[in-house]
C-alpha cells in the first residue's frame, strides 16, 4: 500500500485557525478613532458629574478620625455606635510580631491592616506583604440589646500587649461599659506564621435567635513577574465536611455556599491567608473575582476573595477558637500543624497524581535539594525518574519493533483484500493473534507514565523550594527564564523569549522524529502524523514560554535523555532479526484466543454477514 504523505488540507486547516484567532484579536482592538470618542465621552460625563457635585452641599466624613481631645468628633462617634463609645480607644496601631512574622493590629476595627513576613521579597526585591494599604477587611456586625445594628471595623479598640512566656500576647477590646467588651485575642509564637486568634464577648446579651455575622474579604497582591502565571495558582480553597478539599473557580467570578468549614485559604500562589477555626463553621459563603485582564506590569492585583458565616450565640455571648496563618504556601511549614491540615490548600493535583507529587517528588526533590544546587537536583531527579522508566521505555520500543517486522505481511494483507475492508481487518487480527503481538501494547507503556508526567506538571509551579532560586542564566526556577526581552507582546507567546523552552521544544521534535517516525513507518494510515510531530515542538514552545523554567528544564533532560535510551535500546539490546524469528515460531503454535479477541471476531463476521445479505 502506497504511505499516504501529509494532508495539505489539514495544515490549511491549522493555518486559517490561527490567522483567524490573530485577526479576531486585533480586529477586536478599538481603533483610534474610537479610543478617542471614549476619550471625549468620558470627560463629558465626568465634567457633569462634577457639576452635580458641586451643586449639592458637602456631605461630612462617612468615617472621621476619633480625636478623644475633640468633643465634636468624640460626640458624633459615639452618636453613631451608641453604648461602644464607652471605650478610651483613638487612632493607632499596634505592632505584634515575631522572627519571621510582623503584623500591625489597628484600634479600628481590631484588625490586621498589615501582614509583612521577614524572610521573603518579591520579584522587585521589596518586602512581601499578604495585608497592606487596606487590600483587606475583617469584622463582625454586632445586633445590640435596642436593634442596632454595627459592624466592627467601625468601632474602636483598646489593644493591652503582654507576654506569656516566650508568646506575645495582644488583647484588643471594644469596651460597652466596664464590665461589658468585645475581644480579639491574638497569640503570636515565636518562629511561627500561625498566630492564635480568640474573638469573645462578655455581658453584651446579644440576641440567641440568630448568630453574629462574619465578613472576611481581601485583594490578593502580586508577588510574582508574571501575572498571568501567579494568577493561575491564586485560588480560594477550603476544607470542609471533614476532609473534603474544594476550590473555587480560577477565572471569572465563582460563588459558593458550604457547610461544616474547617479552614478557607486565600492563596498567592506561594503565600497564603488563611482563617482556620477548632469548631467547623454551619455554613460559609464563599466569592471569588478574577482581576487580571492581560499580562501588564502595571497589574497590582490578582484576584479578590470574600467569605460570609455566622459565629453561633450562646447565652448571649459569643465564644470562638481560631487561628490566622499568613504565610509561605510551603509543605514543610504548613505540616507543622497537623491537627489543622493546612498542608492540604496546596495544589498537588487530584488523585493519584497528587498523591506521587505530594508523597514522592515533593520529599524526593527536598532530599536532593538539602547537598546539592536546585537546577542539579532537578538534573539528578530527571535522570533517575528516565532510568526508573526505561523498563516502560524497552516495552513501548519492543511493540514498535514487532510491528516493523510484521510490517511486509500487514502490507501484503492490504494488497489482497484492498477492496474489502472487513476481510483486511480480519486478516490482519488473525496475524496479530498467531504472532502474540497487539498494536496496543505500545500504547499501554505510555499510559502508564501519565500520572509521572501529570504530577511533575504540578510539582514544579507549586514547589515553594523552587522560588527565586537560580540555574545558569534562569533567575527563577519557579518562574520563566529571559534571554530577550520584545519590544512588544506576541499572542499566547509573550514579550519575552525563554531559552529552555526552546531546547525543551527542540529535544521533543527529535524525540517525536523517533517515535512518530516509526508508527508513521508501520501504520501508513496516518496522515497526520507528521503534522502532529511538527505541532506538537511548536505548542510546547507557546505554552512553556511563561511556565516555570524547572518544568522546562526538566522536559529538556527528560527527552535528551529518553533518546538516549532509545538509541541504546535500538542498537544495542534488540535485535530485529532475532525477533522476526521469535514472532515465525510463534505463528507455529497453536494459539487460543481470548475473550476480547472471540468477540471482537465474532462481531465482524457477524457485520459481514449482514453487508453479504
Amino acid at each position: 500500500m502506497e504511505e499516504k504523505k501529509l494532508d495539505i488540507n489539514s495544515i490549511i486547516g491549522f493555518v486559517l485557525i490561527f490567522g483567524i484567532l490573530i485577526f479576531w484579536f486585533y480586529t477586536n482592538q478599538p481603533s483610534p478613532e474610537e479610543v478617542e470618542a471614549q476619550r471625549q465621552a468620558t470627560e463629558q460625563v465626568q465634567d457633569s458629574v462634577g457639576q452635580a457635585e458641586a451643586s449639592q452641599p458637602t456631605p461630612p466624613p462617612a468615617d472621621p478620625v476619633l480625636d478623644l481631645n475633640d468633643s465634636v468628633a468624640r460626640e458624633a462617634y459615639a452618636s453613631k455606635i451608641g453604648a461602644f463609645a464607652y471605650t478610651q480607644a483613638g487612632e493607632g496601631t499596634t505592632l505584634l510580631e515575631n522572627d519571621v512574622l510582623a503584623l500591625e493590629v489597628s484600634n479600628k476595627g481590631g484588625q490586621v491592616v498589615e501582614a509583612r513576613m521577614k524572610e521573603f521579597v518579591n520579584h522587585d526585591s521589596l518586602p512581601v506583604y499578604l495585608v497592606r494599604d487596606g487590600n483587606a477587611s475583617f469584622g463582625l456586625e454586632l445586633t445590640t440589646s435596642d436593634n442596632r445594628v454595627l459592624n466592627t471595623s467601625e468601632l474602636y479598640f483598646e489593644p493591652s500587649l503582654s507576654e506569656e512566656g516566650e508568646n506575645q500576647v495582644l488583647s484588643m477590646k471594644a469596651m460597652a461599659g466596664p464590665r461589658q467588651y468585645l475581644e480579639y485575642r491574638y497569640t503570636i509564637k515565636p518562629g511561627e506564621y500561625l498566630v492564635d486568634f480568640d474573638i469573645r464577648s462578655q455581658g453584651l446579651s446579644m440576641p440567641a435567635a440568630r448568630g453574629v455575622p462574619l465578613n472576611w474579604n481581601l485583594r490578593a497582591i502580586r508577588h510574582d513577574p508574571s501575572v498571568m502565571y501567579e494568577n493561575r495558582y491564586t485560588r480560594l480553597t477550603y476544607r470542609h465536611d471533614g476532609d473534603d478539599i474544594s476550590k473555587l473557580s480560577a477565572s471569572g467570578e465563582d460563588d459558593e455556599t458550604e457547610a461544616a468549614v474547617r479552614w478557607m485559604s486565600f492563596r498567592q500562589h506561594f503565600f497564603s491567608s488563611i482563617l482556620a477555626v477548632d469548631d467547623p463553621l454551619e455554613s460559609v459563603t464563599f466569592r471569588s473575582n478574577d482581576l487580571v485582564e492581560e499580562e501588564s506590569s502595571e497589574t497590582a492585583f490578582t484576584k479578590e476573595f470574600s467569605i460570609a458565616t455566622e459565629l453561633p450565640v450562646t447565652g448571649g455571648e459569643i465564644s470562638r477558637a481560631m487561628h490566622w496563618y499568613f504565610g509561605p504556601t510551603d509543605i514543610d511549614v504548613l505540616e507543622e500543624y497537623p491537627d489543622l491540615a493546612l498542608a492540604d490548600s496546596i495544589p498537588f493535583g487530584w488523585g493519584i497524581f497528587g498523591w506521587i507529587n505530594r508523597y514522592v517528588f515533593t520529599p524526593f526533590y527536598g532530599f536532593l535539594a538539602s547537598f546539592l544546587p536546585f537546577g542539579i537536583a532537578i538534573v539528578v531527579m530527571t535522570i533517575i525518574v528516565r532510568i526508573l522508566m526505561s523498563p516502560v521505555t524497552y516495552k513501548s520500543y519492543l511493540s514498535q519493533a514487532k510491528m516493523r517486522v510484521l510490517k511486509p505481511e500487514i502490507t501484503e494483507i492490504g494488497e489482497k483484500y484492498k477492496d474489502n475492508a472487513m476481510k483486511k481487518q480480519q486478516a490482519t487480527m488473525k496475524l496479530y493473534n498467531k504472532a502474540g503481538v497487539s498494536p496496543l501494547s505500545g500504547c499501554i507503556p505510555a499510559l502508564l507514565q501519565l500520572p509521572i508526567f501529570y504530577a511533575l506538571f504540578m510539582f514544579f509551579p507549586t514547589s515553594f523550594s523552587l522560588r527565586q532560586k537560580s540555574f545558569l542564566w534562569a533567575e527563577d526556577l519557579s518562574s520563566y527564564d529571559t534571554i530577550a526581552q520584545l519590544p512588544f507582546s506576541i499572542p499566547f507567546y509573550g514579550d519575552h523569549v525563554s531559552l529552555f523552552p526552546i531546547l525543551a521544544s527542540v529535544a521533543i521534535f527529535f524525540y517525536m522524529m523517533m517515535t512518530t517516525g516509526q508508527q508513521m513507518q508501520t501504520q501508513p494510515g496516518m496522515p497526520n502524523m507528521k503534522f502532529i510531530m511538527y505541532l506538537s515542538p511548536l505548542m510546547m514552545l507557546f505554552f512553556f514560554n511563561n511556565y516555570a523554567s524547572g518544568l522546562s528544564l526538566y522536559y529538556f533532560v527528560s527527552n535528551l535523555i529518553t533518546i538516549g535510551i532509545m538509541l541504546v535500546i535500538k542498537n544495542v539490546i534488540l535485535d530485529e532479526e532475532k525477533i522476526h524469528a521469535q514472532i515465525q515460531e510463534q505463528k507455529k503454535k497453536p494459539r487460543k484466543e481470548n475473550r476480547f479477541q472471540r468477540k471482537m471476531r465474532e462481531m465482524m463476521e457477524e457485520a459481514e454477514k449482514q453487508k453479504k445479505r
